[in-house]
């Protein structure tokens, strides 16, 4: 668990440091440096065992060196003699590698033979314990340089005196040292060898591992900008195919918005077509036209059609600011009592001057707060309230409701005009659709209205109901908002 918690805490310390970076170079990095770390620990490790194993042989040459020599000490007259040949003490003073020294101590601590000056034996070495033998080893300076000494008590005895004589033999360390550097070369030249050689394998395998996603990356970039088409999860790895099926989501959602704009763009062509040609037509009638009344009357019709016009595109542009950026709008707090409110005083000229009652019902005390973006609510009540003044005829009437109950808040408006077949419902929220009763109601309409009606209270998470008015006459469209809770 400490393990995993340390790695997570790395793992977030290089997201922080910045960008991901190469994809290769980090798994190289990752897999490589503690590759290393641990060849490196490895190879101090086998460095030591190896060491050890070199002093382990080299003290049991020592000591086998040493009971040679004891084997030729005896007791002589009473007294502790050593009886080293002259080829022996010439073996025992110089080696192929190094100088050998040696010593016998009597019984009474008088040097029978070798060098006197031999360092004696510290206080507090212990006994080996690798060896039946009474010997202890320990490292001690000689003549300038570092050696390696073996103490052996040997027993000594004869039919007058018996006792214990002390045989050292050290030796320099030249050989050990030799040995050392050979070992260290060696395991140095073996690890790096190894080492090279797994970074090769990890980097052939990690090429190899990432082929896939280049071959995902090719697949991208050669293929043509209109293809948005999905992408074969089966390309990559399975850990990748999730990524994958992301960006197969994200394609499908971006053709939907291409359609989207493709048909918005048709339709607002096909629809901006017809008031632009009626507008040649009267302004060709007007040139033509010499009698001052006659053309009067032509330029009242172009104002009308302007009107239309001017009408129908700022429909397309709320549409269109919707559809495409209207997601992103931010939200708070709105009181939709108070915004009912504004939008009855900003239509209440064009119900008067059309003769129609325009009348606002919000219930007392009532908690009308919704979470919501104010422009998109405004748009939608005013369009609400705007196609029902167009909708019904003079001297009818124009209700706009606003109330709270246990499932939310309410907004409805209802009129008094022709309203729409049941059967037509679901499809008077299409973009430039309108039903046969409004057609011959308002014939300059845009089929808008609903549609824009329909797309801002689904961003707003608002159910849409549609329901014939009071007494089977006009229209009611009612809004179902979820009641803001303040936290």
């Amino acid at each position: 668990m400490a393990l995993r918690a340390f790695l997570d805490r790395l793992g977030a310390a290089f997201e922080r440091a910045g960008q991901p970076g190469s994809l290769r170079q980090q798994l190289l990095r990752w897999l490589i440096l503690p590759l290393v770390a641990l060849v490196a620990l490895n190879a101090v490790s086998l460095y030591r065992d190896a060491l050890e194993a070199a002093d382990v042989a080299y003290d049991r040459s020592l000591l086998s060196s040493t009971r040679a020599l004891a084997e030729r000490v005896t007791v002589k007259d009473g007294k502790v003699v050593a009886n080293v040949p002259y080829v022996a003490l010439d073996s025992f003073e110089t080696d192929t590698l190094g100088r050998i020294y040696y010593k016998v101590t009597g019984l009474q601590g008088e040097t029978v033979s070798g060098y006197d000056d031999l360092p004696p034996v510290p206080k507090g070495v212990p006994r080996s314990d690798l060896y039946p033998a009474l010997v202890r080893f320990y490292h001690a300076s000689y003549n300038g340089e570092p050696v390696r000494i073996a103490a052996l008590l040997q027993p000594v005895y004869d039919d007058s005196m018996r006792g214990i004589a002390l045989i050292q033999v050290g030796e320099t360390l030249d050989a050990r040292q030799a040995l050392s550097r050979r070992i260290l070369l060696n395991t140095l030249l073996r690890q790096t060898l190894m080492v090279l050689a797994v970074a090769a394998l990890v980097w052939f395998a990690v090429r190899l591992v990432l082929r896939p996603l280049m071959r995902l990356k090719t697949a991208v970039e050669t293929r043509p900008l209109s293809d948005l088409s999905d992408l074969d999860p089966a390309l990559v790895h399975r850990e990748v195919r999730p990524l994958v099926t992301a960006m197969n989501g994200t394609m499908a959602r971006m053709q939907d918005l291409i359609a989207s704009q493709r048909r918005f763009i048709a339709d607002a062509s096909h629809q901006l077509r017809t008031p632009l040609a009626v507008l040649k037509t009267q302004a060709e009638l007007a040139l033509r036209e010499n009698d001052p009344a006659a053309m009067r009357a032509i330029v009242g019709s172009i104002a009308g059609t302007t009107d239309n016009a001017i009408h129908l595109a700022n429909r397309l542009l709320t549409l269109a600011r919707i559809e495409h950026g209207g997601g992103s709008a931010a939200l708070a707090p709105v009181s939709l009592a108070a915004l009912a409110g504004q939008v009855g005083l900003e239509l209440a000229m064009p119900a008067v001057q059309k003769g129609i009652d325009l009348a606002l019902e919000s219930g007392e005390n009532a908690d009308t707060t919704v979470m919501g973006n104010e422009l998109l609510l405004h748009e939608l009540v005013s369009n609400l309230v705007d196609n029902a003044i167009r909708y019904t005829p003079p001297g009818g009437s124009v209700v706009l409701r606003v109330g709270a109950d246990a499932d939310g808040v309410l907004l409805a408006v209802s009129d008094s005009g022709p309203g729409i077949a049941p059967g037509e419902y679901d499809k008077v929220f299409m973009p430039f659709y309108r039903a046969q009763a409004t057609l011959e109601a308002n014939p300059g309409g845009t089929g808008l209205g609903l549609a824009i009606v329909r797309d801002i209270a689904v961003m707003h998470g608002a159910a849409l109901a549609l329901s014939q008015g009071e007494g089977g006459r006009g229209l009611e469209v009612g809004v179902r908002f979820a009641r803001h809770v303040e936290s």
